[in-house]
């Protein structure tokens, strides 16, 4: 028997945060620590995956990347999570280390708490919470129309209730981080990330230390090793709806909707990318992912969207296997209209 626990660590943030990419160079800077990866996808398409079993990162392989795609990890824990963890410990070789990425839309608390299962605790630790930030988003102010004329009206009166679904879960996530990676620095200016710290730093009474990050690049040595033993102290980070919801009753995430739109190879990438941020801005869509086949190129364009800020970039070449085309998933609250924007996406093909 292994005396020694495999340490987990799980890495959250909202939709589009970056933790996908950081997680990619993660791996490929582990200082040749052997990492298992379970990936919790929201929505139909595992993108996500796909991303990261193409970065070639040699002490994590393709059959140490699990995806989890029957929904939020937060809701399936009992029948996707556990059973997979058993598996993965199974393994006649075992992982340095296990990182989890859970979707944008996920709770840390629950999975966290997870590790308390009898089987699993013996054997694993949680090494710590990472939750990724998307700073110029919050800097955007994406999660209110207006914090500091919230936060005036929350002093004069506690009872007084002004988060949306998405605010709640951007605080529930905080309130779980070991710790908070402000992520995409770049893209605002030092007035801006001060007000990017202070809005992060008052949504949650925990004070977890915060660092700053580009393009997801921080280093393992910081990511890994935390030693937090976080499902120790599980029972000080309820969220929100664990509180509202300890009388037994399951909660959801009908507030958010995923679809997937196909279509044929893109003769312009360019424009097909312009046209695609119109969509987003008309439509209010959260998050855009997937990959694009242009017509004529022998290499698969990511696409990433947050808002009407388009990331994309050939990340690599499509092997003879895999069928070329163009996959997007699409998430946005529950009142998108997913006929329209289906329609409107197909039109610029």
């Amino acid at each position: 028997m292994n005396q020694q626990k495999i340490p987990a660590t799980v890495i959250t943030g909202f939709l589009g945060a970056g933790k996908t990419t950081m997680i990619r160079n993660l791996l490929t800077n582990a200082g040749g620590k052997k990492i298992a990866l379970i990936i919790n996808e929201f929505g139909d398409l595992g993108v996500d995956g796909d991303v990261l079993k193409g970065c070639g990162a040699e002490n994590c392989t393709e059959d140490d990347i699990i995806e989890l795609t029957n929904g939020c990890i937060c809701c399936t824990v009992a029948d996707d999570f556990i059973p997979t963890m058993t598996k993965l410990l199974e393994r006649e070789q075992r992982p340095d280390h296990i990182v989890i990425e859970t979707s944008g839309l996920a709770l840390p608390q629950p999975l966290v708490a997870a590790f308390n299962w009898p089987d699993i605790r013996t054997q694993v630790t949680v090494d710590g919470v990472i939750t990724v930030v998307d700073s110029a988003a919050v800097a955007a102010g994406r999660f209110a129309d207006d914090h500091d004329a919230v936060d005036a009206r929350r002093a004069e009166d506690e009872a007084l209730d002004h988060e949306s679904p998405i605010e709640e879960l951007f605080e529930d996530q905080l309130t779980c981080a070991d710790l908070i990676v402000l992520n995409k620095t770049d893209l605002i200016d030092a007035a801006g990330l001060i007000r990017v710290r202070d809005e992060v730093a008052s949504r949650t009474v925990r004070k977890p230390v915060m660092i700053e990050a580009r393009n997801g690049e921080v280093s393992a040595g910081i990511l890994l090793g935390l030693g937090i033993g976080t499902e120790d102290d599980i029972a000080n980070r309820k969220s929100r709806h664990e509180l509202e919801h300890e009388d037994g009753a399951p909660h959801d995430h009908d507030e958010f909707d995923s679809f997937v739109v196909e279509l044929g190879p893109i003769a312009d990438p360019a424009g097909f990318v312009e046209g695609l941020k119109g969509i987003i801005s008309a439509h209010d869509v959260l998050r855009l992912k997937g990959f694009v086949d242009v017509s004529g190129k022998p290499m698969r364009l990511q696409l990433q969207a947050v808002g009407s800020r388009i990331d994309h970039y050939f990340d690599r070449a499509w092997t003879p296997s895999e069928k070329r085309a163009t996959r997007l998933v699409v998430i946005g609250l529950h009142e998108m209209d997913q006929d329209a924007v289906r329609a409107a996406i197909e039109a610029l093909a």
